[in-house]
């Protein structure tokens, strides 16, 4: 009884809300996403599929790699939510045997059908009534990995406590990425979470392109959020009044404001890595290549890792950490403690003006650099193949 009122409240919701999905499509970002979701207007996975995997976006699917890899004999079924999300998982295994599509909106996914499914796995934060109940009733073992429940969204998720006590009902298995998200869950009425640690800690970094080493020191804004390129930019700025022959490269969060950011370079000796390189005669750069972060912290000599100066809540550490870069953050991390806590050396500034000290003295930081870890990701693929 409590899934078709949540299904009958679902279904109201989406009616009255269709003008605002038809407006939307007039945004590019949506125009793939919200037909496929919303509309039902993409292909139905096929029936044979056994392994479900679903992740929202960009993040969670790369967190994936390492299971899908691990999974690819088996018929998989990969579905994510956001268009960065679905390109991704297009670029890194479309070649493959592998099924993606967009999660449709959770009175649809009724209209799937499967013959041979035996594991759904979802990831983080994506915790969905609709979504796990239909696992379960058609006798699937459900996991929930991977999962988080930050400071700043904790109060909310209490608001909605009869939800996920309901949710948690449907949920077999879960893994949570640190003891404080554990008792979290707990407390909203998940069944014996334990504690796993976080998957990105297994997922392979490895640059796109190999790019040669500027002989000027390079500072590396990665995942900006918009507030935090002009105080990156003021910050650099001040540093090149007192001298410094630094080049700034910075890396947008989303590729949708690429061309915004850019304008705010407009009377600088700037450009954009897509069309002149990593151009040694320009003070800034704008990467705006997607998925090559990895080979711009390669060359870096310090990271000002974003999405931390606003309440964002932070980005993940490991990428800079694996190449060996100083590594600068703003105060608001609390997204990723439990990745934090996996590397060592990283200093947390609080301001701009700290953030102008550090990078003045960067030569004084020591290089991060991933924390050894004993994992059970064997034992973990193991169980969801065998369901």
């Amino acid at each position: 009884m409590k899934i078709l009122i949540y299904r009958f409240i679902l279904s109201a919701i989406y009616i009255m809300a269709l003008p605002i999905l038809l407006l939307l499509l007039l945004k590019q970002k949506y125009r793939q996403s919200i037909p496929a979701r919303f509309f039902f207007m993409q292909k139905k996975p096929s029936k044979d599929r056994n392994i479900w995997l679903h992740a929202c976006s960009f993040g969670e699917v790369k967190a994936l790699n390492p299971i899908i890899h691990a999974l690819k004999d088996q018929k998989l079924l990969l579905t994510t939510t956001t268009n960065t999300g679905y390109k991704l998982a297009l670029q890194t295994f479309g070649a493959q045997d592998i099924q993606i599509r967009y999660l449709p909106f959770e009175p649809f996914v009724y209209l799937w059908k499967f013959d041979h499914l035996k594991t759904l796995v979802v990831i983080e934060a994506e915790i969905w009534l609709g979504l796990f109940n239909f696992a379960k009733k058609i006798g699937a073992h459900t996991y929930l990995i991977n999962a988080r429940i930050s400071d700043r969204s904790y109060m909310q998720y209490l608001k909605f406590k009869l939800y996920y006590q309901e949710v948690f009902k449907h949920i077999d298995t879960i893994l949570a990425q640190g003891q404080i998200d554990a008792i979290r869950l707990e407390s909203l009425g998940a069944s014996n979470p334990q504690v796993f640690g976080n998957l990105k800690i297994y997922v392979p970094i490895e640059p796109k392109h190999l790019y040669n080493k500027p002989k000027r020191p390079v500072i590396v804004a990665g995942s900006t959020h918009p507030g935090e390129e002009l105080l990156i930019l003021s910050t650099f700025l001040k540093l090149q009044q007192i001298g410094s022959n630094a080049q700034l490269i910075i890396a947008p969060r989303h590729p949708e404001r690429f061309e915004d950011v850019y304008a705010m370079l407009q009377g600088l000796k700037a450009g954009k890595i897509s069309q002149i390189g990593l151009d040694e005669e320009m003070d800034v750069l704008l990467l705006d290549l997607l998925g090559d972060l990895n080979s711009i912290y390669r060359i870096a000599d310090v990271t000002i890792l974003c999405g931390s100066f606003v309440k964002v809540g932070g980005h993940n550490p490991l990428e800079p950490a694996f190449f060996g870069t100083r590594l600068i953050s703003g105060p608001y991390i609390f997204n990723q403690y439990a990745l934090f806590d996996c590397i060592q050396n990283y200093l947390l500034v609080q301001n701009q003006t700290e953030l102008y000290e550090a990078l003045v003295n960067y030569s004084s930081l020591l290089p991060s650099y991933i924390l050894p870890t004993k994992g059970t990701l064997e034992h973990l693929i193991k169980d969801i193949a065998n369901g």
